[in-house]
Order: C-alpha cells, then structure tokens, then sequence
C-alpha cells in the first residue's frame, strides 16, 4: 500500500485532513483504512487527529478484496508495472459483470491474472469500453492509482479510429453537442439542449466510395460520445444499428480504443500505449479498398 510524503510547504494538520485534502483519498478508502486498515507516521501507528509536518511519511494500508470471480479467458497484455496494467479488449466483451451476465468479462480475465501470479490486486479499470467496442482499457492495481488518475482524466490523452458510414464534411472539426438520455429508453443517448457537455475531435485519414476513417480525440468522456456525436452529424459508424449505422459489413460497431497518452501516475514520466487495428476492422478496411 502506499506511502505519502508531507510537502515542505504543506502546514501541519490532522493526518486524515492530510489524507483526504492533499494526497487525494478517497472517503471510501479513508474509511476502509479506518475500519480495516493500519496508519503509521514515520513507522508509528497513528490516529486520524495525530498531527503531521512537512517530512513526515505517512504509510497507509487498507483491505483490497474484490468479489469478481477469477475466470480463465484470454488476455492480451499491452504494458505492465507495478501499479498499471493495460489490456486489449476484444469486441463482445464487457468490462464489468452486469445484472445479466456476472461472467466472461474483463474484470474476470483479469482476476485470473493477478490470481496465477498469486497478486491480491483488486479490479480498477481507469477507462470503460463500450460491450462492442475493441481496444485499450488502462487498469489501475491498486485503489489510490485509481482515484489519482481520475481525479485527473482530462490530463489522459484518449484516441480513438472509426468507420463511418458517410465522410464528414468539414473532414477536420469539432463536434461540441450536449448529450443526455433519450427520452423513453434507459440504453440510448441523445444530442439534447438540457444534456452534459460533450466534445469530440475529428480528423478523416482515409476515404472510401461510401465510408471513411476517422482519428478521433475525446475532451470529454460521455456514454455513447462517439456514437451519438458521428450519427448526429450524419456519418454513422459502421455496424452500429442503435445510432443508424449500416449493419451489411460489420455487425458490431466498428470503433477501436487505439491509443491513451498520460503522466504516469508515480514516476510523473509522459508515456503511451498504443492498441492495434483487430482483425475484423482490418478486414473491413480491406473490403472497402483500403
């Protein structure tokens, strides 16, 4: 578990104030740390109220337990630390168990992979995909890396490639329309007046008789954004029935989380990863000339 040094310039204070107010905890991991954890200053326990100074070092322990069960399914690991691990996720599969199906999903996989290598990590994905979209999903291994990066999302850098329907015109832009739920369904999004900021960059690379590709960049990072943002515009993706795209080529929507770029969350160094084009969309490019 972690440790955290006092900055010369921080003033004393309570090393729960500390915790929450400086290093960024969460109150759920506050509490957990309350309920089930330990608290050192300098190697000596400590209460909430102990106070801290600037040098101080505070060592904070906390039970990290997860209920995903452990499932042997295939992973494909991109990059891996001590505190990140990056993995491909395949088209179909979900991030998350849902109310309708508890197994198969990448929070499995990847509890079966700490489990072989007997590590105690929790599950805490830092991106989500879409069930049909193929791509990068950052994991975070311990709940503070989580809640860092979080905390600071607009400094993660997020590139998306896509097939659309029709080729946008402008071929470069914007796309600055507000998104929240369609009214009468709890699944679709919708551009509305009332909705949540969204923004989505564009860029064609690539153009075909009817279709196109697209680099695409998020700023903000709604449900369904590239979805209900490229149909808005009228160049549905490929595959995707829900926003109108053409389902006799691909039949999931043809959209591929290629690539995130970010300050590493503890050695403040920049890094990228970077996720290849899968099979199927290579095999679409193809089929449209590419």
């Amino acid at each position: 578990m972690p440790d955290f040094k006092v900055p010369t310039l921080c003033p004393s204070l309570p090393v729960k104030d500390f915790l929450r107010r400086q290093a960024g905890l969460s109150l759920t991991r506050w509490r957990k740390i309350k309920n089930g954890g330990s608290l050192l200053i300098n190697d000596r326990p400590a209460a909430a109220n102990d106070l801290v100074y600037p040098g101080d070092i505070i060592t904070a322990t906390w039970p990290n337990h997860s209920l995903l069960p452990p499932e042997d399914l295939p992973l494909s690991i991109l990059y891996e630390d001590e505190w990140l691990l990056a993995v491909d996720k395949p088209a179909g599969m979900l991030v998350h168990p849902a109310t309708t199906q508890l197994t198969g999903t990448l929070g499995n996989a990847v509890m079966h992979y700490y489990h072989i290598q007997n590590n105690t990590y929790g599950f805490h994905p830092v991106n989500r995909l879409d069930r049909n979209t193929s791509g990068l999903v950052l994991i975070a291994k311990r709940p503070d890396i989580q809640h860092i990066l979080n905390q600071n999302q607009q400094q993660i850098s997020k590139q998306y490639l896509a097939l659309t329907a029709k080729i946008p015109n402008p071929p470069q832009g914007i796309i600055t329309a507000p998104i929240g739920r369609k009214p009468g369904s709890i699944i679709e999004r919708a551009v509305c007046p009332d909705g949540q900021q969204a923004i989505t960059r564009y860029n064609v690379l690539a153009t075909f008789d009817s279709a196109c590709l697209l680099k695409i960049m998020l700023e903000t990072g709604r449900t369904h954004q590239i979805r209900v943002h490229l149909s808005y515009i009228g160049c549905p993706l490929l595959g995707d029935d829900l926003y109108g795209g053409p389902v006799n080529l691909i039949h999931r929507q043809a959209l591929h989380a290629a690539k995130l770029s970010l300050l590493h969350p503890v050695t403040k160094q920049p890094f990228c990863i970077v996720s290849p084009l899968p099979a199927d969309l290579t095999h679409l490019i193809t089929q449209l000339g590419g």
